[in-house]
Parts: C-alpha cells; structure tokens; sequence
C-alpha cells in the first residue's frame, strides 16, 4: 500500500515539475528583459535538480543525488555569472 502511495505521490510532483519547468522555459523563450531570462535560467536550473532528484529517489540511486549537487553548482555559478556581466558588463575585474 505505502508503494502505490508513494509511486503516485512520485507522478505527481513529476507532473507538477514537469508543469513548471515548461513555463519556466516559456518565460525563457518569451521575456520581455533580459532580467526576465535570467531567472528564468535560475528556475529551469532549480526544475531540473528536482527532476533529477525525483528520478533518483524512483530508481533508488545515489549516482543521480550526485548529478543533482553538479548541476545545481553549475548552475548557481553560472546565475551569479551572469548576473553581474548583467549589471557591471564584466563578469571578472
């Protein structure tokens, strides 16, 4: 009983994830400025570390909680870096 539960809990949030990560990349494709985009980079990055996790949590491996710390490194290196080549023209002084 906890297993169904559990896989249809997993469904869910894939679904709700999936949902987000879709609008996020709208927002991406579709923003106004380019502050717009990078957050919407931000959130995509964010979507797609809980992508990861949801799948690793369904095949039950520690390989993909490993990919999702990478990605999420990565990802929050290239907002900052972003960011500031944003808002001073130049990522490195």
């Amino acid at each position: 009983m906890s297993s169904s539960i559990l896989s249809l809990a997993l469904d869910a949030a894939t679904v709700c994830t999936a949902l987000a990560f879709a609008l996020c990349a709208w927002r991406l494709a579709r923003g106004p400025q380019a502050i717009d985009r990078v957050l919407a980079i931000d959130t995509l990055y964010l979507n797609a570390v809980a992508l990861v996790v949801l799948l690793g949590i369904r095949l039950q491996t520690a390989l993909l909680f490993e990919a999702a710390l990478i990605v999420a490194m990565l990802g929050f290196a290239s907002t900052v870096a972003l960011a500031r080549y944003l808002s001073r023209g130049d990522v490195i002084e």
